[in-house]
């Protein structure tokens, strides 16, 4: 596949520790202590994140309250105040507007850019928007800089915290042939140990592989796989428009077992959802609710319904009846809506939708 993209200029710019950082800021007596921000301090809470202190002890993400408790006793543990980190990503994205249209937001801390356009170097750009995030805020962004979105992703975090990394596209093969096929979006943990069976560690080592072979060892992944361990990324930038739906979803590092381990997983996926709702759409109703999971074998399934609101009981409801669906392990769960529409369809009966995806 011709990679359409290698004249293009991706900026991925990520905040660090987001949440938790903007709690240091605002309270300077935690400067250097391990923070987490999130759920209660039980077994059903979840931290939506935490700094690089409480990262030094193995707290991650996502990871239950009483976990990161077990592992960094002295953590400090605070609720999320979406109404600031708003506000803060409101401050932001203002910013990267100021040097091109076309930004994509991920989620409140994420975004890309393109500035093909821009007359500027997409390097020296990417510093001037550091600067000044840090200036208007001071909070610290990381940024890669890439022909496209799937390199500029990895980029950036390999630069984390406040750092940038610019691969131009004459750089991409030599940065592809020794990167961590884990690196790659949609390999987990057990696409990963198959492919350490066939001696394969790196993408360099993958590329060894044709387009069939890959297809008749992973399917229609295995073609995506060809593609992007050469670094090839054809994703446009997105900019903000009227859209049908609004979602957002993770792939574990490794999979889920149980209805429990997937239910405390989706809390953090609802409040990232209602976040982005409260930021994005505030003024468009919502039809429906889904659930997506995408199971080990890669197989996949959605729940959804007319007239249920936004809450987290009702998505987790759908989540039980999308389990149900498969005995096997979940290796992606996604949450979202689905905005109303001028066509009279959309407000049909309810509509559960049973086969696999």
């Amino acid at each position: 596949m011709e990679n359409k993209s290698a004249s293009s200029a991706i900026i991925h710019l990520d905040m660090d520790c987001f949440y938790a950082a903007i709690e240091v800021r605002d309270r300077p007596a935690l400067r250097g202590k391990p923070v987490g921000v999130g759920g209660a301090r039980d077994r059903r809470g979840v931290l939506t994140t935490c700094n690089y202190e409480a990262r030094a002890f193995g707290v991650r993400s996502a990871m239950p309250t009483f976990m990161a408790l077990q592992r960094c006793p002295q953590l400090i543990v605070l609720p999320t105040r979406f109404d600031v980190y708003r506000r803060e990503a409101a401050v932001v994205r203002e910013i990267l507007h100021r040097f091109t249209p076309l930004v994509e937001p991920l989620s409140l801390d994420e975004a890309y850019l393109d500035v093909s356009a821009h007359p500027g170097a997409p390097g020296a750009l990417a510093g001037v928007i550091r600067d000044l995030i840090f200036q208007k805020t001071k909070l610290t962004a990381s940024a890669g800089i890439a022909p496209n979105k799937l390199i500029a992703k990895i980029a950036s975090a390999m630069r984390k915290p406040n750092g940038q990394l610019e691969v131009t596209a004459a750089e991409v093969p030599e940065f592809m042939k020794d990167l961590p096929v884990r690196e790659i979006w949609g390999i987990g943990d057990k696409t990963e140990k198959r492919l350490q069976e066939f001696g394969v560690r790196t993408c360099g080592e993958l590329q060894r592989f044709s387009r069939p072979d890959l297809v008749d060892l992973f399917g229609k992944f295995g073609s995506e796989l060809f593609d992007l361990c050469r670094g090839t990324d054809d994703r446009p930038v997105e900019p903000d428009r009227p859209r049908k739906s609004l979602s957002t979803e993770e792939t574990f590092p490794s999979d889920l077992g149980t209805l429990e381990e997937c239910e405390e997983r989706l809390e953090e996926l609802f409040e990232e959802l209602m976040a982005d709702l409260t930021q994005k759409e505030t003024e468009r109703r919502i039809t429906r609710i889904f659930v997506k999971l995408k199971f080990a074998d890669f197989t996949r399934t959605t729940a959804e319904r007319v007239g249920l609101e936004p809450t987290l009981p009702a998505f987790n409801s759908l989540l039980t009846e999308a389990f149900a669906r498969s005995g096997k392990k979940v290796r992606l769960i996604g949450v979202g809506v689905r905005f109303a529409e001028t066509e009279p369809e959309e407000l049909q009966m309810p509509l559960f939708s049973d086969a696999p995806r």
